[in-house]
């Protein structure tokens, strides 16, 4: 789903392609490591369910595989953009779902995401879930159900957020560059003076 949205001249995938994508190290939680016979026997099991397919043809050297996750639950593509994002990452507020998924749907405001969570979890049967807030957080998080209930101890178990959030990386990267820049230009400047 992500590839689709994000890098559509590049779908539907290889085999090769799908195995770089399960494994990708950014915007995924957990990190996966996973070879082509599990990546193969997912395909299967998501073909089984009608919810992948295989694209051949005159005009492909390689077998291709995409998804039907839209035609089948029959998703718009702010729910996919939500969806995916939870599948990729995990239990997220809705803050943090308007900003990641931005590469694949660009939500007006955060009361648009809720009214796409609202959609999702009105679904029978469901396909989200409002998880209760942890200690030391000001909002819920939501969590899919496409793999099947989530409890709230399985949520409380998993590792405290990182220390630093993706806001307050780059502004560290933005201040770092700003200080180069600021030594570059002092060199420039004594080349007047």
């Amino acid at each position: 789903m992500e590839k689709e949205a994000a890098t559509p001249g590049y779908y539907p995938l290889t085999l090769n392609a799908l195995c770089a994508a399960c494994n990708q190290k950014s915007n995924r939680d957990p990190v996966l490591s996973i070879d082509e016979g599990a990546v193969e026997a997912a395909l299967e099991t998501l073909r089984t369910r009608g919810l992948s397919r295989e694209i051949s043809g005159a005009g492909h050297r390689v077998h291709k595989f995409g998804h039907r996750m839209g035609e089948v639950y029959n998703f718009d593509r702010r729910e996919q953009a939500v969806l995916c994002v939870l599948m990729l990452r995990g239990p997220q507020t809705a803050g943090e779902l308007r900003g990641r998924t931005e590469r694949l749907y660009r939500f007006d405001d955060l009361e648009a995401v809720q009214t796409i969570l609202g959609r999702l979890a009105d679904r029978e049967p469901a396909l989200v879930k409002q998880l209760s807030r942890r200690p030391g957080e000001k909002e819920p998080r939501y969590a899919h159900l496409l793999s099947g209930d989530v409890t709230e101890a399985e949520i409380i178990a998993e590792p405290a957020p990182k220390a630093k959030t993706d806001l307050e990386e780059r502004v560290a990267r933005l201040e770092a560059q700003l200080t180069e820049l600021r030594q570059e230009f002092i060199q420039f400047r004594a080349n007047f003076d």
